[in-house]
């Protein structure tokens, strides 16, 4: 795989940066897209990008600072390689905060317009993933399997070596994600359960692909990964906000 592109002058385009802006390009047009379907305000989704990008990649970088605070601690010079290294799930939660305080701020309600969104963050979650398998970064581990792939010039992956293709099962299941939400956003729901069926699905095969990962870089709680610790939570999140949802609707 190949992550640099092509260059233009001193300019180089990377694989990894065109997924992700792919991705956000994505989520925003299908977003856009559905607002106007469920007459929601599509002013307020170019805002909703904006900050939760943002924050999202901040909380993302901090959240990887601080899997490897060790070696930072030993080395403060880290936290200057502003290029790589970040957590997805840093990202889903900065994101979702920002939503959280601009819904706040322009009284808006919160959880129609996370409903609206999580498909298309799926859906950027899956283009994301594709980068990840043209930089060889998050890498799977060791395999003989025939659907094994071998990196040749990764400055992530170990090169010349089998390994499972985490990096496309994410993309795959991210993809999935995205249209079983589509789907289930086609019949009218309670505010929030489409956000609450975002997080379960995520986090149970987050679960699922951690186990294949190889990058244990990243870190670990006992003996899960710290994305696997994290997606218990999130997963125990999702179960209470579809019981709370479901309830809600039975009630009203």
């Amino acid at each position: 795989m190949h992550n640099d592109l092509f260059t233009i002058g001193r300019l180089t385009f990377h694989g990894y940066g065109l997924m992700i802006g792919l991705g956000i390009l994505a989520a925003y047009w299908t977003s856009e897209y559905r607002a106007r379907k469920h007459l929601l305000d599509p002013d307020h989704l170019f805002y909703l990008l904006i900050y939760g990008a943002g924050f999202g990649f901040v909380s993302a970088k901090l959240l990887y600072y601080m899997t490897i605070l060790d070696d930072i601690i030993k080395d403060p010079g880290l936290l200057l390689n502003l290029s790589g290294g970040f957590v997805v799930y840093g990202g889903i939660i900065g994101g979702i905060l920002a939503g959280y305080v601009y819904c706040r701020i322009k009284r808006i309600d919160f959880l129609k317009y996370l409903d609206l969104v999580v498909p298309s963050i799926a859906l950027a979650q899956g283009f994301g993933r594709i980068g990840c398998l043209l930089a060889g970064c998050c890498y799977g581990v060791e395999s003989n399997l025939p659907i094994s792939i071998t990196f040749q010039s990764s400055q992530f992956a170990p090169n010349g070596v089998a390994l499972f293709p985490t990096q496309i099962a994410s993309s795959a299941f991210n993809f999935l994600n995205c249209f079983l939400l589509l789907a289930l956003s086609r019949k009218e729901r309670p505010s929030g359960q489409i956000s609450a069926f975002y997080l379960i699905f995520y986090s149970l095969g987050r679960f699922a692909i951690e186990f294949f990962r190889g990058d244990m870089i990243r870190g670990s709680v006992g003996f899960f990964s710290t994305s696997q610790f994290i997606s218990l939570f999130a997963a125990m999140a999702g179960f209470f906000l579809l019981w709370k949802t479901t309830r809600k609707s039975k009630t009203t």
